[in-house]
């Protein structure tokens, strides 16, 4: 090109002022004070860093994952998770704030409402979200929950003594998610075992296969794997809720039955049914998968805490031995001796820190937010993660090191210890899994003692937290006791 040549020097310049224009012009046109997005990348289309993030779950790596991000680009950054536009929060304040603001709705990715459901308690929100709560706080208020000690007992004396009692090995993981789906099956649907209980059992199994995954609706993908699952257990629900129902009309059933039959209950004043038919299908799911996966990691990391672990179980051991001299020869536990559980019951909450079975969850902006000095614009997902204030050593000195000793006197700041989330919606079964890891722990340590097969003592995460080969123990039963 020849720059002598004037035309071509005019041009030139004409396209320099006109960019310049449009700089300032663009520049003018914004509004004053606006907040900038948080830092970070989208990645690639659709898939973002959902690859990256799984595979930081499964390699039990999400906790540097993590780390690494908020190194780089603080507390707050913007990411795509499952083809949804999202910011990452980290630290107790932004805890409390994905916790308490009203600007924060609970949509979960579509994905996710596939397969867990639409009406269910973890997406409503305002006077529906207040409306099933209570309904669901009607089945677990302290004096139905009192109701529930001695068939909780009952369930895990059946259980020890069909899949453990005169084994040398068991696999823990695996027993542990049949005894809690026992217990909330009966609880929740009235199941007694039987054809019906095993369908149910089997379809649980791999509903959270695809919760947090690529949402790619295709053969041999977890996604697909977990709609399957979830359409096939739906039907289950469906059908003992219309059972319910007809036992409820002809008073062969009451509210205090279980789960279904008190959603089924309840009416406002003027006698109309406060939950319909979806919605009790939806809270029916989400309860269990609540009171099955959560519990059933919990009990499992206890058990591999305490193999390795002689002070803890000690101190367990002579708790419960305690508690035992007061009972007479098959009795039941009762809702006083588990309020003297109370090392036990440290010793859960130290388990739930350093191995959350919830890793973290989504929130979605109802409108622009500011958080931070950053803009969160709506309709973005926010994500908040339990590890990212459980192993935080400015909150929980040497984070790594299993102490219960620290939910003695608790000194972490509100909204540090956020195994059972916080805020309006605390998770509402809370008082129900303690009660569920209570009474099992009582009959595990004084009835048998356990040594690890597998010297390498890790856990993956596939999306929930699952020991190495389910964790296999040598076993060896104790001299027979009481209760």
């Amino acid at each position: 090109m020849d720059m002598g040549d004037p035309s071509l020097v005019v041009a030139a310049v004409a396209v320099a002022l006109s960019l310049v224009f449009l700089v300032v012009a663009a520049r003018a046109s914004r509004k004053p004070g606006k907040l900038p997005l948080p830092p970070g990348s989208m990645g690639l289309p659709v898939i973002g860093q959902s690859l990256g993030f799984l595979r930081a779950l499964r390699s039990n790596t999400a906790e540097q994952w993590i780390q690494e991000r908020v190194e780089r680009y603080g507390p707050v950054s913007k990411l795509r998770l499952f083809g949804t536009r999202t910011v990452m929060l980290t630290g107790p304040a932004a805890n409390k704030f994905v916790f308490t603001s009203a600007s924060l709705g609970t949509e979960q990715p579509q994905s996710t409402r596939r397969i867990v459901g639409e009406r269910q308690i973890l997406e409503l929100m305002g006077a529906d979200h207040k409306r099933v709560r209570g309904a669901l706080l009607e089945f677990l208020k302290p004096d139905m929950l009192r109701l529930y000690v001695g068939k909780i007992d009952g369930e895990v004396r059946r259980h020890l003594d069909e899949y453990w009692a005169g084994r040398a090995t068991v696999t823990v993981m695996p027993l542990m998610k049949r005894l809690t789906f026992d217990i909330i099956s009966l609880l929740l649907f009235g199941l007694e075992r039987g054809a019906v209980r095993e369908a149910l059992f089997d379809d649980f199994e791999h509903v959270l296969d695809g919760v947090w995954s690529v949402p790619l609706d295709l053969p041999f993908t977890a996604y697909r794997r977990s709609l399957r699952a979830s359409a096939s257990a739906r039907r289950v629900i469906a059908g003992i809720t219309r059972e319910t129902k007809a036992k409820l009309e002809r008073g062969e059933a009451s509210r205090s039955s279980d789960l279904v039959a008190c959603l089924l209950s309840l009416t406002d004043g003027s006698g109309a049914r406060l939950l319909s038919d979806q919605e009790v299908v939806d809270n029916a799911m989400a309860s269990m998968i609540a009171g099955h996966d959560t519990s059933s990691i919990l009990l499992a990391f206890l058990i591999r805490q305490l193999a390795d672990d002689p002070d803890t179980l000690a101190a367990m051991v002579h708790e419960h031995e305690e508690i035992a001299k007061s009972k007479g020869d098959g009795d039941t536990l009762t809702w006083e001796d588990l309020s003297n559980m109370k090392f036990t019951w440290r010793a859960a909450q130290e388990m739930l820190r350093l191995v959350p079975p919830i890793f973290g969850t989504f929130r979605t902006a109802l409108k622009d937010i500011e958080f931070n000095g950053y803009l969160i614009p709506k309709g973005w997902k926010v994500l908040w993660t339990a590890p990212a204030t459980h192993m935080d050593g400015s909150i929980y000195p040497e984070p790594a090191k299993f102490n219960p000793s620290r939910f003695e006197n608790p000194t972490a700041p509100p909204c540090s210890f956020v195994a059972f989330g916080g805020g309006p919606r605390i998770c509402v079964g809370m008082e129900f899994a303690r009660i569920e890891t209570l009474v099992a722990m009582h009959y595990l340590v004084r009835r048998f003692s356990w040594k690890l097969c597998c010297k390498e003592n890790t856990f993956v995460r596939n999306i929930q937290p699952w020991p190495l080969h389910g964790l296999p123990v040598q076993l060896e039963q104790k001299a027979a006791k009481s209760p």
